[in-house]
């Protein structure tokens, strides 16, 4: 990857909309009820028309989810392939519900019949809930543990020459990648916890973390940047943040109240017991900037966390005019961001307005 910055889009396989209601991606985070009907389902169609804009726009890259509120994000790429030109994907998967050794040859493969447009985002798991309805008994430090093994497995295989592996997860005699992906797909790993932040170190070729002001992100920057160089490694860093510019500020945070102005009392409550159940470190320091609270919702200049009353995962927001959007994307920059992984709802639209707006202004 180039040392320029880097901005990426989101594919929002759960379904989209324009409001979060209850039917936008995101929404269904952590829920053991299935999720509403989205305005705008998540069919191969419209993926497909957004993955065009995004490669048409210039984007570097599209964050394709995981979890068992979306779509198969393998699967879902997969059929993405034909219909773009050089847009690559990022593909979020959890390790330990698949074989390391399975799944070096899958990226493999995606990588050849792509032409080299995989990256993988390694997703621990943040619910032992969800990982149970998977099958999957490890608790939290353990699957970061599992995590950091199974990299150690898929980055061996890469090599393409025959192997060994005995370890406290996985047992691999004669192991052998015949077709290694040229080049290797590069690793995004986020995690805010002492565990994850260990593999991050081993591990993540970029570190990526959610949407906190940019003192809280500038620090964490520096605690794995140290925590590498220590095993003599150099990552990048990326953010994940939503976004919504305007013309004026006026109207950007008229329209973020647009988005939350369909939840009531009682849905704001049953979002914010939802989410504190889940065991992410991350998660908790999404929650823990707002408190579930509508007064508390700026929490730093431009920097809005209403989305993340209801969404789980990423729950903060740039809001304000395209100059503006602007000004605080060169501050998280300057702090250190090297890649910015951005949403908006509805996605199609928001993506055009960023690239055409925001963007030239960096």
């Amino acid at each position: 990857m180039p040392a320029t910055t880097a901005f990426h889009w989101f594919l929002p396989t759960g379904g989209d909309a324009r409001d979060l209601g209850g039917a936008a991606h995101g929404t269904g985070i952590g829920g053991a009820a299935a999720p509403a009907a989205a305005d705008r389902p998540a069919t191969l169609g419209y993926l497909t028309q957004l993955a065009q804009a995004a490669d048409q726009l210039g984007y570097d890259a599209v964050l394709t989810p995981t979890g068992a509120h979306c779509e198969d994000a393998w699967i879902t790429t997969a059929a993405l392939i034909a219909a773009t030109r050089q847009l690559r994907f990022l593909v979020a998967f959890r390790p330990g519900l698949v074989e390391p050794a399975l799944a070096a040859q899958t990226a493999a493969t995606f990588q050849r019949l792509s032409g080299g447009r995989l990256l993988l985002n390694v997703v621990a798991g943040g619910s032992d809930a969800e990982q149970r309805g998977y099958g999957d008994r490890l608790g939290h430090d353990a699957r970061y543990a599992r995590a950091g093994e199974f990299l150690d497995v898929v980055r061996t295989a890469w090599r393409g020459t025959p192997y060994d592996h005995a370890g406290p997860h996985y047992r691999i005699d004669g192991g052998h990648l015949r077709q290694p992906p040229e080049p290797a797909p590069r690793i995004y790993f986020g995690g805010s916890s002492d565990p994850a932040l260990d593999v991050a170190a081993r591990h993540a070729d970029t570190y990526l973390t959610w949407g906190e002001p940019v003192e809280q992100v500038a620090e964490k920057i520096a605690r794995v940047r140290a925590l590498a160089a220590a095993r003599g490694r150099s990552p990048r860093f990326g953010l994940r943040v939503h976004v919504l510019s305007r013309a004026t500020a006026a109207r950007a945070r008229q329209d973020a109240q647009d988005l939350i102005a369909g939840l009531d009392d009682a849905a704001i409550a049953a979002g914010q017991q939802r989410l504190r159940a889940l065991e992410s470190v991350g998660q908790r320091r999404m929650l823990d900037l707002h408190g579930g609270r509508r007064d508390r919702l700026w929490i730093a200049q431009n920097l809005w966390a209403g989305i993340g009353l209801v969404r789980g995962g990423a729950g903060t927001a740039l809001v304000g005019s395209h100059r503006e959007v602007a000004a605080r994307l060169a501050e998280y920059r300057d702090a250190g961001v090297d890649e910015f992984v951005l949403s908006g709802y509805p996605h199609l639209e928001e993506a055009y307005t960023f690239a055409e707006h925001v963007r030239p202004l960096l």
